[in-house]
């Protein structure tokens, strides 16, 4: 077993991991309690992206048989448990990485900056999420399981006053040709606002404007989207400019961004009912 430390508690002041246990049938999430949780994360990963998906992995990555990089010290990492599975780490059948302005500041900045100048949604006010290495077993990829997943990421983002939340998201496949529609339509209709648009690094920047406005379907490109970035459109979410090869994931990747404040009430309201925490939105949208 890997040993990953837990987050610095020091990170969340009055909050506790068990203000994030939020459940759909016998699916429930929270955020890793012990370090077995943590590896079996990092084992399910590795399955998925490496055994799966057929990312290239390090030496030591193939030899331990865990994805793992210098970030994961330095986040919290939120899992799904399938109670029919039993308790503990061989029930952790999905999982999302969160790191945060603390964590990024020890470990020497964000993930995603290898890839975007995120540079202009770094300097905007208030706490921000980058949010990565998601999976969910291949047994599990259901409508239940996505939305347990969304609301222990929502329980988290409101538990901790995330004013935007974003990360690097996956496309299969290393050939933009390929991804042509999805990125397209991505860039017409999702471009993040200029403020805090990040741009992916002029080495690695991929263009997105493969096809013109009036040949894309939408619903086509919708069909051909990952459930995850789906996810972040339906709250809002955009993109950054430029996508990203990344051989080693065997990915095209885009950046994307919500920005809370705006996250529509339909969708706040579905991800968050229940959930015994207030809505900050107006007054970080009013500057407060």
């Amino acid at each position: 077993m890997m040993s990953i430390p837990i987050a610095d508690p020091r990170d969340t002041e009055g909050f506790s991991a068990r203000q994030i246990d939020e459940r759909v049938g016998p699916l429930h999430v929270r955020l890793a309690e012990t370090e077995a949780e943590i590896d079996a994360a990092l084992a399910l990963r590795y399955r998925v992206f490496y055994e799966e998906m057929a990312a290239r992995p390090s030496e030591e990555v193939a030899r331990l048989k865990r994805d793992f990089d210098d970030f994961d010290a330095h986040c919290d990492h939120l899992i799904v448990l399938d109670d029919d599975l039993g308790t503990g780490p061989a029930s952790v059948v999905g999982t999302y990485r969160m790191l945060r302005r603390a964590g990024a500041a020890r470990v020497g900045g964000f993930y995603s900056a290898a890839e975007y100048d995120i540079g202009r949604l770094v300097a905007e006010p208030g706490e921000i999420l980058e949010m990565g290495r998601s999976c969910v077993d291949s047994a599990h990829r259901t409508r239940r399981a996505m939305q347990v997943l969304w609301r222990g990421v929502s329980a988290y983002v409101l538990s901790n006053d995330i004013a935007f939340l974003f990360g690097c998201a996956s496309l299969h496949g290393t050939d933009p040709e390929a991804v042509a529609l999805p990125l397209a339509y991505l860039h017409h209709n999702h471009l993040a606002p200029e403020r805090y648009r990040p741009v992916a690094v002029s080495d690695r920047y991929v263009g997105m404007d493969l096809m013109p406005a009036d040949r894309i379907d939408p619903r086509a490109a919708l069909r051909d989207l990952p459930p995850m970035i789906k996810g972040y459109l339906r709250l809002g979410g955009s993109v950054g400019d430029g996508a990203v090869i990344d051989h080693a994931f065997n990915t095209v990747d885009v950046c994307v961004i919500v920005d809370v404040a705006v996250v529509s009430d339909r969708y706040y309201k579905h991800y968050t009912r229940e959930l015994d925490l207030p809505d900050k939105r107006t007054a970080r949208a009013s500057g407060c």
